[in-house]
């Protein structure tokens, strides 16, 4: 079996500059996802993106194991850090770790095809303490995680598998305290003036919700009202009813969405509120946001109760004038028609 020191290259993309988040802002997770699929003993495919937050800074292509940077300066701060050198270990880590996988498949009789994960990174907060974790997963299901106070693997599950590897790994102990080394130092502790000087613009952006509301009739005696959100970020938002101004609390009446991806990197949701049609209140969607500061957004209902009955109206008395129109002119047309019959009667 290979040596568990690969585990070491899994993550130090992660060391790059210009990746770590402002502790100053709310909570924020830097980390880096790993996937391999193991279709049989000859074959893997392996791919992984960097995040800072919920923004990717890097992918790996899993065709031929070129690296795409999503900004420019990800790739600036790459280049500061001596990128080069890292991705070329990074490399040498991944084929290390095919092998180390199709092994132990060997050794514990494992059926392919086979996903393996890894997750690696750093949770910051605004009191600017840190949690750092690395974590790894087998056909789907946690495998084992590096507890960083102890220096340590343990395994998350109770099968051949996890015993076999915590224990390869935990026998190279030089490994457990360089692991625990690069991840409270290097990966939560450094390079935060570099993020400053590269992402802090992207990194801290807000974009603020736009958001409408319309109705629904699913049935004579039911009225959905729903309140679309969307253009946000960052992600976290509040959204809520209001009836005649007190907040509609939690219950089968009102369900909430969750909130999803858009392709312009912001977010959107939805917020549906089961009402009783003509029940004599008012309804106003209230939205709280990070990019609003202390204020609100109120969005009230306009009841379209209204509108049918005034279209209905003016429709009738657009009606009833076209009749009348169309009746004066038939008038004047007979009222014609008799005087020149008239005269021509005269003459004969």
């Amino acid at each position: 079996m290979q040596s568990p020191h690969l585990l070491l290259f899994l993550f130090l993309p992660i060391l790059l500059p210009g990746m770590w988040a402002d502790p100053e802002a709310n909570p924020q997770v830097i980390q880096l996802l790993l996937t391999g699929l193991f279709a049989n003993i000859s074959s893997a495919e392996v791919s992984s993106v960097a995040l800072v937050g919920d923004i990717p800074v890097f992918t790996l292509d899993p065709a031929n194991w070129s690296i795409h940077f999503h900004w420019p300066w990800v790739r600036q701060a790459a280049a500061e850090g001596d990128g080069e050198k890292i991705m070329s270990q990074y490399k040498i880590g991944l084929r290390n770790m095919i092998r180390f996988v199709h092994e132990t498949a060997q050794q514990t009789k494992q059926h392919y095809p086979l996903v393996v994960q890894f997750r690696a990174g750093c949770v910051l907060y605004p009191n600017e303490t840190r949690h750092a974790f690395l974590n790894a997963g087998w056909g789907g299901r946690d495998l084992m995680a590096f507890e960083v106070d102890k220096q340590r693997w343990e395994a998350r599950q109770t099968s051949q598998v996890a015993e076999l590897v915590s224990k390869s790994i935990n026998r190279q102990k030089s490994v457990g305290v360089l692991l625990e080394y690069l991840l409270t130092i290097w990966v939560c502790r450094n390079n935060f003036e570099t993020v400053k000087r590269y992402g802090r613009e992207i990194l801290e952006r807000q974009e603020l919700p736009v958001a409408t509301v319309f109705a629904h009739t699913p049935s004579l005696d039911q009225l959905l009202l729903v309140c679309h959100v969307t253009g946000f970020y960052p992600r976290p938002i509040s959204v809520a009813w209001l009836r005649d101004g007190q907040e509609v609390p939690p219950g089968p009446a009102l369900n909430t969405s969750t909130i999803l991806p858009n392709a312009d990197l912001t977010y959107q949701l939805r917020s549906v509120l089961a009402v009783v049609p003509h029940d004599g209140h008012s309804y106003v969607c209230r939205v709280r946001h990070q990019s609003l500061g202390t204020r609100s957004l109120l969005i009230p209902w306009e009841n379209g109760s209204k509108a049918p009955t005034i279209s209905i109206t003016i429709a009738v008395l657009l009606l009833v004038a076209t009749a009348s129109a169309g009746g004066f002119w038939w008038w004047k047309h007979r009222k014609g028609n008799e005087a020149t019959w008239e005269d021509q009667g005269f003459i004969i």
